[in-house]
């Protein structure tokens, strides 16, 4: 078993620093691959409920990768274009949650 370095308030500032990369990450793009490593980092050294929202945002950039993808290939077929408006509304929605529920100290669904 590792011992917590950080305390659970420091461990909560790296969440919201985290979710704001992704936030941002959503218009510059590489400031989500930042909290990316960010989040698993720090996904197994701290309490459950920071864990909780690490492993939500890790959740969320590789499913919203996923279908960025599959959005890209299917631009060509035209809808393509709506799988890739979706995602990125999606993608700020759960940060934006996940940013909301870790300020006020909640936990997101598994």
């Amino acid at each position: 078993m590792h011992s917590r370095v950080l305390s659970r308030d420091s461990e909560r500032s790296i969440v919201v620093v985290a979710y704001v990369l992704h936030l941002l990450g959503a218009i510059v793009g590489i400031t989500s691959l930042i909290g990316l490593a960010i989040n698993h980092f720090h996904v197994s050294r701290t309490d459950w409920l920071v864990e909780n929202h690490h492993r939500w945002m890790i959740r969320s950039f590789w499913w919203a990768l996923v279908w960025t993808v599959i959005g890209w290939v299917t631009t060509v077929l035209l809808f393509g274009w709506l799988i890739l408006g979706v995602v990125w509304l999606w993608y700020l929605y759960r940060h934006i949650r996940g940013l909301i529920a870790v300020l006020s100290d909640q936990p997101l669904p598994r």
